[in-house]
């Protein structure tokens, strides 16, 4: 049996596939990788389970240049987002078998409105998961601090649409302060959600430094705006305790981090327009409440005045009438202490009288009793008089001024005094 070379194989493959499939085919299918080679786009298809991530069907896919030069700018276009691995897409194909390169599906067309609707069911699932969670309308119930000058901007450092919002928020009509600090993030691309909540984490680090947070995006496409309909960024949105205001550029559709934002614009510019309107508003009540206070406190200082100019004319009068009842009272009283103080007097002098009457015989009994007693003492100091032993015959020793009761307190060499009724003897002890 004579075999046939693999060459000749897959051209019978080939005249099969041509013949047996001469129409396209419209196919749903999941990109699980997309790159450009020389103009030309070459995809990786697959389809998974409905309920697992196993892979049911692969199939590889070309664009070739002059398509895609077509066909890539309309979709971006029309869906807003770039092209991407893990996109669901319509595909219009038909097979291609080369003997050299194998089995491919060539892509002639793309909808985009597939993609879109796609794009929406996502976010409607996004948008259920919140709800269920009850977070998808945390942000609206936070108050927008009347004084939001400290912000928060989460922003790419280079767009232009940074620069527009600054200068926005610094050109306003009444001179407003206001304070910013950027968060650089991402905001294109696949990696827009981890660097969006990279940047919240550290605003949320600082928390107490800002009023509120703004995340713009702007000076670029509006395509590949995926990023900003994730769950993972939604929920850290709607978790955060500061008002979060968006303006990511996103005419066309309201994505997920719009939705649950605490207020959402357009652009970086209507985001500043929107802070700044916020401020001069609070400026104005706090302008109208100061002259409603002026108003009111020159309203009523005038009738304070009218009121102690109306009591100034009432004064006097009131004057002499108190000054009259103060008088006649004072005329009362005086009237009343003098007779109190002459009844006092004769009362006084009534008893004066009495204690006089019977302070006499008792003063003249003490003092014969004290006469009494002094005798007493006059005869008995004279008893105890030295001078009468003397006279009796007695002597007294004395040394050095001190009677001398004890012939043991003498010692050799003392000199005592002997005195006598008549005279003094002065003697040395041996």
């Amino acid at each position: 049996m004579k075999a046939l070379s693999l060459f000749e194989l897959n051209n019978l493959v080939r005249e099969v596939i041509s013949t047996a499939f001469d129409n396209e085919y419209w196919v749903e299918a999941e990109l699980s990788e997309l790159r450009e080679v020389r103009g030309h786009c070459y995809m990786e298809l697959i389809q998974k389970e409905l309920f697992s991530n196993t892979p049911v069907a692969k199939a590889s896919a070309k664009c070739w240049k002059n398509k895609w030069q077509t066909l890539r700018p309309k979709f971006e276009k029309v869906s807003g987002q770039h092209l991407h691995a893990g996109l669901k897409v319509m595909l219009k194909v038909y097979p291609d078998f080369h003997e050299a390169y194998g089995f491919s599906w060539i892509v002639t067309d793309i909808n985009p409105e597939f993609t879109m609707g796609d794009m929406a069911r996502k976010r409607l699932e996004i948008v259920k998961q919140l709800q269920a969670e009850g977070i998808f309308d945390l942000q609206k119930e936070l108050e927008l601090p009347l004084f939001a000058q400290r912000i928060a901007v989460i922003s790419s450092a280079n767009a232009a649409g940074y620069g527009d919002f600054c200068h926005q928020l610094n050109d306003n009509s009444y001179g407003l302060k206001f304070y910013t600090r950027l968060f650089p993030a991402v905001m294109q691309g696949e990696e827009i959600e981890q660097s969006v909540i990279a940047a919240l984490n550290k605003i949320n680090q600082r928390m107490d430094d800002f009023d509120v947070v703004v995340i713009i995006r702007g000076g670029g496409a509006t395509s590949d705006m995926s990023g900003f309909d994730t769950l993972s960024l939604s929920e850290n949105v709607a978790n955060f305790p500061l008002p979060v205001i968006t303006g990511i550029g996103h005419d066309r559709d309201e994505s997920v981090l719009d939705m649950v934002s605490h207020t959402r614009v357009k652009t970086p510019t209507a985001a500043a327009a929107f802070l700044v309107d916020h401020l001069e508003e609070v400026y104005e009540r706090v302008l109208d409440a100061q002259t409603e206070l002026l108003t009111s406190v020159r309203h009523r200082m005038e009738m304070e005045k009218a009121q102690l100019q109306h009591l100034g004319e009432k004064i006097p009068m009131l004057f002499s009438l108190y000054k009259e009842r103060q008088e006649t009272m004072l005329d009362h009283w005086f009237q009343a202490l003098t007779t109190a103080i002459q009844t006092h007097l004769v009362q006084e002098t009534h008893r004066l009288e009495q204690l006089k009457r019977g302070i006499k015989p008792s003063i003249e009994q003490q003092m014969m009793r004290e006469n009494y007693h002094l005798s007493l003492l006059s005869q008995r100091v004279k008893s105890l008089d030295p001078t009468l032993l003397l006279h009796r015959g007695y002597s007294m020793t004395m040394l050095n001024g001190r009677i001398v009761k004890d012939k043991s307190l003498l010692k050799s060499g003392d000199e005592i005094e002997t005195i006598l009724e008549n005279g003094t003897i002065l003697s040395i002890i041996k």
